[in-house]
């Protein structure tokens, strides 16, 4: 059994977990849903690791999952207390000292979204239902819209306080459908930054309230070692 301890991304809403953590905990591990309060602008960076550090605690056999801007945060947690795994999912993959801020235009984010946008037909601004919402089902967007929260800016300026990526076996698992970080350009950024290759599952860039299923078969796999 391991203990999945899952970082959401920006906003730091746990609720984004609440589809995954009964299936992980169907497949015998046990699932903490770390919440974050990133609308808070009195906290940054080093405070959100020190939440996901207290959530821990004294937990064994730990697998780190990080979603999107989650990924500056599970590399400074990882190099403080044990981790047998991360997984980052979706992920924002910083290099050392990069702030969340630089991060879009130092990976042509823009331009990548814009550009797949165009491929399939689509046009205009993001668009929250069209980039985030697109596979979720009605029901659960009807039900996550009083969770949601938004970040502050506080992060966004704050390096990540990593010399290099930790030494902690590390997988990248990507919702092949996500508008929002399309596969091919993540696919470029894993590889120049982490030197890794990707896995991909069904789902967009929420594929954790998408395809939650999916997502706890993937995650069993990696943390069995037969994926």
């Amino acid at each position: 059994m391991s203990t999945f301890v899952l970082v959401p991304g920006a906003g730091g809403v746990g609720w984004y977990w609440h589809r995954l953590v009964p299936v992980l905990e169907r497949l015998g591990h046990r699932a903490i849903a770390v919440d974050i309060r990133e609308d808070d602008p009195r906290l940054g960076l080093r405070d959100y690791a020190d939440t996901v550090v207290a959530a821990i605690g004294d937990q064994r056999d730990v697998v780190l999952v990080g979603q999107s801007m989650g990924a500056f945060t599970v590399p400074v947690v990882a190099g403080r207390v044990p981790v047998e795994l991360i997984v980052l999912l979706n992920p924002m993959v910083p290099l050392p000292g990069e702030t969340p801020g630089e991060w879009w235009e130092a990976t042509g984010q823009p331009q990548a979204r814009e550009l797949n946008d165009r491929l399939n037909g689509r046009g205009g601004d993001f668009d929250e239902r069209v980039h985030f919402l697109h596979d979720v089902p009605a029901e659960v967007i009807a039900a996550g819209a009083s969770e949601q929260r938004g970040p502050s800016d506080t992060p966004f300026g704050q390096p990540c306080e990593i010399d290099r990526w930790p030494d902690v076996p590390t997988r990248v698992l990507i919702g092949h459908d996500d508008r929002f970080f399309p596969v091919d350009f993540q696919r470029r950024v894993v590889r120049s930054r982490l030197g890794l290759g990707i896995d991909e599952i069904p789902g967009g860039h929420l594929v954790a309230l998408s395809n939650p299923a999916g997502l706890a078969a993937r995650l069993d796999a990696f943390a069995r070692g037969s994926a």
